[in-house]
């Protein structure tokens, strides 16, 4: 029989042993929910190693939860304290118009007169400005250096360099609303890019767009700012252009960039439903817009406009749309007795109200 103090001894080493090895594969567990990629050796960890690869294999979800409650920006809109404000339909959009294209009757209604930044929808304007000049869409257009988005900082596939058609341009800007593109056509409009931007400014206000400004034609910077009102003519104006309903919807488009085939597809995936008939769209995104879209659109037989402004989180917008087409659709018939006016800041008779 073996001495006590022996025994003990032994005891104590296998004690330390387990605890070391533990240890190690907490360490290990820690480092993996950490997102770090040191690896363990096998002649020390034995067969906890495979805990520890599990605990990296988790690792992206924990790093992924941890992201998600990193809070973003706010918008214009939520700092102003709109998406704390509630509509029937539980919409996520913080100003919302749905209004009947032929009789101008308003559907629903929430903060429409407000105005917001709105993003890339300022790419209907650029369009419309392009499409009416009847410039010819086969002329050639270089991609430059002053096309390059200091604004925000977004990527773009044309690189600088890179030679395409107004037609085309005009296509990728309207479609994938691609900053680049819009910037171009808007650069090389004849007189230049500052006179572009006063045309834009200047058909907004021949068209009855009375609460919008424009300062460049992509929508990159949030001082491009409008109402959903405003808005509403912009898409019923905009719809009468067949080149422009043509491009706006189209799925998805392609283009030659020297050795490469460049696919793109359209930003609202509502154009390839088959439950909806789009005539004309146009999406738009930058943090203090918020999620954007507007449409003309046909729903039970009726031509109809909607546009939904700061929209919270990256399918909300579509949701919302979808929200109220089968609204719409349990409206039989659709009319005035149907359909609540959501008069939220500001009233009907109150002017437009602008958030800084």
């Amino acid at each position: 029989m073996k001495p006590l103090n022996t025994l003990t001894r032994q005891f104590a080493l296998v004690c330390a042993t387990w605890m070391c090895l533990a240890g190690t594969v907490v360490a290990a567990d820690i480092s993996a929910s950490m997102g770090k990629s040191k690896s363990v050796s096998k002649k020390t960890m034995g067969k906890p190693v495979r805990r520890a690869t599990l605990a990296r294999k988790q690792a992206p979800v924990q790093s992924r939860l941890a992201r998600a409650e990193v809070p973003t920006k706010p918008s214009v809109g939520q700092l102003a304290g709109l998406h704390e404000q509630h509509d029937e339909l539980h919409l996520k959009s913080s100003a919302v118009l749905v209004m009947d294209q032929d009789t101008k009757e308003v559907l629903f209604r929430k903060n429409e007169q407000v105005v917001l930044p709105i993003a890339s929808l300022t790419k209907l304007m650029t369009g419309v400005l392009i499409s009416e000049a009847q410039l010819s869409l086969d002329e050639p257009i270089t991609i430059t250096q002053d096309d390059i988005d200091t604004e925000k900082g977004s990527h773009s596939r044309l690189s600088v360099g890179t030679e395409l058609s107004r037609g085309e341009l005009l296509h990728l800007a309207l479609m994938s609303s691609e900053n680049r593109a819009a910037h171009a056509l808007g650069r090389t409009y004849p007189g230049g890019l500052a006179r572009f931007v006063g045309l834009m400014n200047q058909k907004a206000a021949a068209i009855g767009m009375r609460d919008t400004s424009y300062v460049e034609p992509t929508g990159l910077s949030s001082n491009n700012r409008s109402s959903a009102k405003d808005l509403a003519t912009l898409v019923n104006y905009a719809h009468g252009d067949p080149t422009l309903r043509a491009l706006s919807t189209s799925p998805g488009y392609q283009v030659a960039v020297g050795r490469k085939v460049l696919q793109y597809r359209n930003t609202n995936r509502l154009v390839k439903d088959p439950d909806w008939d789009i005539g004309l769209q146009k999406t738009g995104y930058i943090t203090e817009a918020g999620q954007c879209l507007v449409m003309q659109t046909k729903i039970a037989g009726r031509k109809l406009i909607m546009v939904f402004l700061d929209s919270a989180g990256k399918l909300s917008r579509i949701a919302d749309a979808e929200r109220v087409r089968h609204w719409l659709e349990s409206s039989v018939p659709l009319s005035a007795k149907t359909s609540p006016v959501v008069s939220m800041l500001p009233g009907n008779d109150q002017g437009a109200l602008r958030i800084n």
